[in-house]
């Protein structure tokens, strides 16, 4: 029985993480959840789950949830704020931890699971890209488990070989990753019309169920170019390593080409809990609850090179891969200010993309050797962004879609 810590379990795969562990009560017990805002269905999952512990966020719910869960005949213990979250996922008893929340708020208890030497399913993209290289070594000392949990990342690790040397593509024949994704919803959007764009239309993905946030970025293919720098660090890779491929179909989630001409290929119908079951009971394999896919029914697959001028973040990202650590901490932390802000109708959708490309030229690059100068160039970008926003807020004045 192996004992499981939902870091951000109300999220999309927090849900989808819940329903796998659910089909294997013989095989994995919940230990603890963790939740931002949405207590309600928190305590529906605790009720499902019967953890030890579930921990809030934000800990001006506490109170509340304590009367909820004593409600409810719960007797798992509440506790809250950033130090608890790293307190379950560093916990003795744990043996697996998934970490799926959103954002910078998942650096600290993802990379607490790392250094107590867990199997850490890795959702949180954020955690490599703000602080890729102290993350693997953190990782390579304690002897933690990465598993991907991106459907390309997971992709991408099911068709590598199994001896595969980390950053050692010519051992093993491999001469490219192929990284797709689906281009989005507005891949066919004339490009003039993206500044109409909004959040609903930008949430409405056309094949997968995602949070608002990471629906945003998948709009604008941020979460394309985040997915690149996670995947050097993941896989030590290269730029020159790695080609993006729009594919919108979105059943091919990625692919290995080797040098004698092979390529091979993970499929799989659009749904989170495939990789998760991967990553979960590697290396054995699990019913996951998703239905394979029907061949018959398939529509033609189409590939295609993405524009950058109808994603400049795709762009920002590749290029923040190269400039080092403090640009891709930078533009992570100038690009969740932005998402955010579009979201609540504050600036439109082609300027996400302005203000991180402000943020990356105005702040100075430096050193960051300690996950404390991370965070701190974090918060200082986080400030930076939010002027921005609020000197073009005061410039607009009316309706930014008039």
């Amino acid at each position: 029985m192996q004992l499981i810590c939902i870091l951000g379990s109300t999220g999309s795969i927090g849900v989808s993480t819940i329903d796998v562990v659910l089909r294997h009560p013989d095989k994995y017990q919940v230990f603890a959840l963790s939740a931002h805002k949405n207590i309600v269905l928190l305590i529906e999952q605790a009720k499902q789950c019967q953890p030890q512990y579930i921990v809030l966020a934000d800990a001006t719910d506490y109170s509340s949830t304590k009367a909820l869960c004593l409600a409810a005949g719960l007797s798992c213990e509440v506790l809250a704020g950033p130090e608890a979250l790293q307190q379950v996922a560093s916990a003795t008893e744990v043996h697996v931890v998934m970490a799926a929340i959103v954002g910078a708020a998942g650096l600290l208890p993802t990379l607490a699971a790392v250094r107590s030497g867990k199997k850490v399913l890795l959702a949180n993209k954020e955690a490599l890209v703000m602080s890729g290289e102290l993350f693997i070594q953190a990782a390579n000392l304690s002897q933690a488990q990465l598993m991907p949990i991106d459907s390309e990342h997971n992709a991408i690790f099911q068709c590598l070989p199994h001896d595969f040397a980390y950053g050692d593509l010519v051992s093993s024949g491999i001469s490219k990753i192929l990284l797709t994704g689906s281009g989005g919803p507005f891949r066919t959007t004339p490009i003039t019309e993206l500044g109409k764009m909004t959040p609903a239309q930008a949430c409405a993905h056309p094949n997968w169920d995602m949070g608002r946030k990471i629906s945003v970025d998948s709009a604008t293919m941020m979460n394309k170019g985040l997915e690149f720098i996670e995947a050097r660090w993941l896989f030590g890779l290269q730029s020159q390593d790695i080609e993006v491929v729009l594919h919108p179909q979105s059943i091919i989630h990625s692919m290995v080409q080797y040098c004698d001409g092979s390529v091979i290929a993970q499929l799989g119908n659009p749904d989170m809990r495939t990789p998760i079951a991967h990553a979960l009971a590697y290396p054995q394999r699990i019913d996951s609850g998703v239905a394979p896919l029907d061949f018959m029914q398939l529509a033609d697959f189409t590939f295609n090179q993405p524009d950058m001028l109808r994603y400049p973040n795709l762009k920002l990202a590749i290029d923040a891969s190269n400039a080092g650590q403090c640009a891709t901490t930078i533009l992570n932390a100038a690009n969740e200010i932005a998402v955010e802000a579009f979201l609540q109708g504050h600036i439109r959708f082609t300027q996400i993309a302005e203000i991180n490309e402000r943020c990356l030229q105005t702040m100075a690059s430096q050193e960051l050797g300690s996950i404390e100068a991370i965070i701190a160039l974090d918060e200082e970008t986080r400030c930076r962004a939010s002027n921005i926003i609020e000197h073009q807020m005061t410039q607009t004045r009316g309706d930014i879609y008039a």
